[in-house]
Parts: C-alpha cells; sequence; structure tokens
C-alpha cells in the first residue's frame, strides 16, 4: 500500500521533526525562507508590471474594449502593483526586524506585565496572558497597516473612481470591526488554547473537530448577524428580473428562500453576486452596482454562473479540502508544540506558551501553504470554467460573456496579463480564456464592444 497523506506531509517536514536539539537553524530558515518568497513574488510582480506598462489593446480584446477602457485598467493596476511593491517591502522589513530583534518575546513578556498589573495574575495564567497578547499584537498590527490601508481606499481607488466611503466610515467600519473581532475571537482563542491543553498527545484531532464546528457557526451567522452591522440588505423588488432570477432557481431546483440587494455602492464601486445558507435554505445576494450596469439577461447569466458552483458540488468540495488541509497543519504542529528548541531560537527561554508555539509553526510552514495555495487556485480555476459551462448549458453564453466583460471593464481588471502570474496568483481564469471557453463556434455569439 501506497504512503498515507500524513505519513507524506510528515515524511517532507522530516528534517525539521528531527531537530528537537539546538542543532537546527530555525531563524535562519525563516528568514531565508521569507526572503525566498519576496524574491520570487517580486519578480512575477515586475513580470505583471512589464505587461501593465503596455499601450497596445490585446489582439484577443479588441472586439470588446475601448482604447480608453484599456488605458484606464492599464494605470489603475500601474497603481496597485507599485503599492504592492512598497507595501511588500515593508512588511519584509517590519517581519525580519521583529524575528531578528525578538520582538514576540518582547510583546510576551509585555502582556504578563499588563497582566499582573490589571488583574494581579502571573504567568501560571497562560491562556489569559495569550488573550492580553493577542490583544496587543492587534493593536501594533492595526496601527502600522492603517497607513497603507488608508492609501489604497483614499488614493488609489479613490483616483480610480472605485472608493465611495467617507473617512467616518472608514473609521467606523475599523472600530466595528475590531469590537466584533474581540468579541468572537478572544472567547474563541481560549476555548482553541484550552482544548490544545486538555487534549493531551491527540489534541490535534480534538482541536479541528473545534475549528470544524467554529466554521459552521460563523458561516450561519456571518451573513445573518454581522454583515448587516456593515451593509443594508433588502429585498429585491418584484419585477421582471425578480422573476427572471425565480424561473431560473426553479429550474434547477436550486431551494431559493430569499432574495436581497446589498448596498455594496455605499463602499466601492466595485460589484459582485453570491449566495450562502445550508440544505433547503438558500439566499442569492446582489451587489446594487452589478445591477447599475448590467442587464436582466447577464444578472441572470451571472448568477447561473454562481448557481453551477453549487451544482457542481465545488463549496462542498473546497470545503472539503480545507478541512483536509486545517487537519494536517494540527497534526504537524503537535510535532512541533513541545520542541523546546524552537521556543528558544526565537528568544523564548523560560516559557513554551501554546499560542507562541502555534505562531512560530506558522512561520515553518508557510512554504508549504504557499505551494498548497497554488494548487487550490488551480483547482479553483477548473471550477470556474466548469461554472461557466453549466452557465453556457443553462443557455447563457452570450449573456454570461457580455456580463464578465462588463464586469470585467466597471471592475477595470486586468487586460493583459501575464501567464505566470496569473497561474500563481488568481484563482479565477483571466477573461480571454474565459470568453474562448464559453464562446465556442458551435454557439457562434459576439460580444458588443463597451466603452
Amino acid at each position: 500500500m501506497g504512503a498515507s497523506p500524513i505519513d507524506t506531509i510528515h515524511h517532507s517536514f522530516g528534517t525539521l521533526l528531527d531537530y528537537n536539539k539546538d542543532t537546527f537553524p530555525y531563524k535562519e530558515f525563516v528568514l531565508g525562507v521569507m526572503s525566498t518568497v519576496f524574491l520570487w513574488e517580486e519578480y512575477l510582480r515586475f513580470r505583471y508590471y512589464r505587461k501593465l506598462c503596455a499601450t497596445e489593446v490585446p489582439k484577443a480584446l479588441r472586439e470588446h474594449v475601448s482604447q480608453e477602457t484599456f488605458d484606464k485598467a492599464q494605470a489603475y493596476g500601474r497603481d496597485k502593483a507599485r503599492f504592492g511593491f512598497v507595501e511588500t517591502v515593508f512588511n519584509l522589513v517590519q517581519n525580519s526586524l521583529s524575528i531578528v530583534y525578538d520582538f514576540l518575546p518582547w510583546l510576551w513578556n509585555l502582556s504578563g506585565d499588563v497582566m499582573f498589573r490589571l488583574a494581579g495574575y502571573g504567568s501560571e495564567y497562560e491562556i489569559t496572558q495569550s488573550i492580553v497578547f493577542f490583544v496587543l499584537l492587534t493593536v501594533f498590527s492595526t496601527i502600522i497597516s492603517l497607513p497603507f490601508s488608508l492609501y489604497q481606499t483614499f488614493v488609489i481607488e479613490e483616483r480610480h473612481g472605485f472608493n465611495k466611503q467617507t473617512l467616518k466610515l472608514f473609521i467606523s467600519d475599523t472600530i466595528k470591526g475590531h469590537l466584533i473581532g474581540g468579541v468572537i475571537g478572544m472567547p474563541f482563542l481560549a476555548g482553541f488554547l484550552k482544548v490544545i491543553k486538555l487534549g493531551g498527545e491527540n489534541f490535534y484531532l480534538y482541536v479541528w473537530l473545534f475549528m470544524v464546528v467554529f466554521q459552521l457557526i460563523m458561516v450561519s451567522i456571518y451573513p445573518t448577524f454581522i454583515q448587516p452591522l456593515f451593509n443594508k440588505f433588502d429585498p429585491l423588488p418584484e419585477g421582471e428580473l425578480r422573476t427572471m432570477i425565480e424561473a431560473l432557481a426553479s429550474r434547477i431546483s436550486f431551494p431559493l428562500t430569499k432574495l436581497f440587494v446589498i448596498d455594496g455602492s455605499k463602499r466601492s464601486g466595485h460589484s459582485n453576486a453570491y449566495f450562502y445558507g445550508f440544505f433547503k435554505n438558500k439566499r442569492i445576494v446582489l451587489y446594487d452596482t452589478l445591477l447599475e450596469h448590467s442587464n436582466n439577461e447577464e444578472v441572470c447569466a451571472t448568477l447561473a454562473h454562481e448557481l453551477g458552483h453549487w451544482a457542481c458540488n465545488h463549496t462542498i468540495q473546497m470545503l472539503a479540502f480545507a478541512q483536509v488541509q486545517l487537519f494536517a497543519v494540527f497534526y504537524l504542529f503537535s510535532q512541533f508544540v513541545n520542541n523546546k528548541a524552537m521556543y528558544t531560537a526565537f528568544g523564548f527561554m523560560d516559557s513554551t506558551p501554546t499560542l507562541i508555539g502555534f505562531l512560530l509553526f506558522q512561520f515553518l510552514y508557510s512554504p508549504v501553504e504557499s505551494v498548497l495555495q497554488f494548487f487550490v487556485n488551480m483547482n479553483s480555476r477548473r471550477n470556474e470554467f466548469q461554472a461557466d459551462a453549466y452557465a453556457r448549458e443553462l443557455g447563457y453564453a452570450a449573456p454570461l460573456a457580455s456580463g464578465l466583460v462588463k464586469l470585467q471593464l466597471k471592475n477595470l481588471g486586468a487586460m493583459n496579463p501575464d501567464w505566470l502570474h496569473s497561474m500563481y496568483y488568481k484563482s479565477h481564469p483571466e477573461l480571454v480564456e474565459r470568453l474562448n471557453a464559453i464562446l465556442t463556434p458551435a454557439h457562434g455569439s459576439k460580444v458588443e464592444k463597451v466603452e
């Protein structure tokens, strides 16, 4: 018999797992991986940036895209690429300095001091100290990332006509997001660490089950209780579009119970559509921005694509893969959690906190995660083609193609992509690939040019 997936993953980490002494250079390994990934991703960014500097509309898009729109998309892409470079360099420097100068041990000790001064608790209250550490780390991360978030929203997105937020709304969203994150995150973290403490050597099984239950709860409550704190959901009014969507759902036996329009234009000019819900209680959400630039046939075609994911069980497939990956992560973490040498290498001389161990393990696991994400993206692109084919089989080839073109142009998406950059980063096929697959010669459809 062949090796099991767990055995294979275990073997891939064999070099690290065998070094429970003070011999393996953990810190140097992490710094080397970070630098290698940075160089690789910047090489990809450079390839893509060269494509963004092109001034001629690609031949495959000339019948769909005007020169003016192509120029706008290229400018938007260049701005985002330059911003991404600056942000990535900053993050590399910040993370490298944090590792070299032992920021995590300092913050852990600070959290212990804060806990002692506020409640008189000592280091034996590890879970409480971990929560204080989590709060302090969130505060530091928010302060550091805030200038980048502000620039991206109020400079780049504003310059290209996408930002609809006011500074007041931005601040309100940030505060609400952190408050909700704290209300949910702190009890979750306490439960997560408690399960690991009580689980013994096989804690990875129990903490995986804990995570599965938590994810199911979050999937259930987020669209119903959390997202309405940020956006307004209105029922789609009675009319032709609603009748067409209900007919589509009935045609394919999709258990549609509610149909909403969300005020996405409150924050951004980008558009989208999605569905959510378990079993026989499915709900469809349309962005108001989608309704503004798409006709009824195109909206139905977009939904036919989304419902194709449901019909092909893509959501269940991706969820199942995510759970397998999560189980593997926790299993591998169980091999490192008691590795004193790993903690010592990163400056934790006198303690081995579980939360810190998990953060350090994530540093070590990051190259594996990058490889896995590449394959996840490959499978996701395959799923997108299947969902497009499903919509085409329902008779939506032409409106789906024209809707995709409009969506791409209104969002100023990539018009001249680099194949290697797309293969590594993109979870969706490029527009030209999708159009070629949708508009086969048998359908003989054309998409009119969009200005």
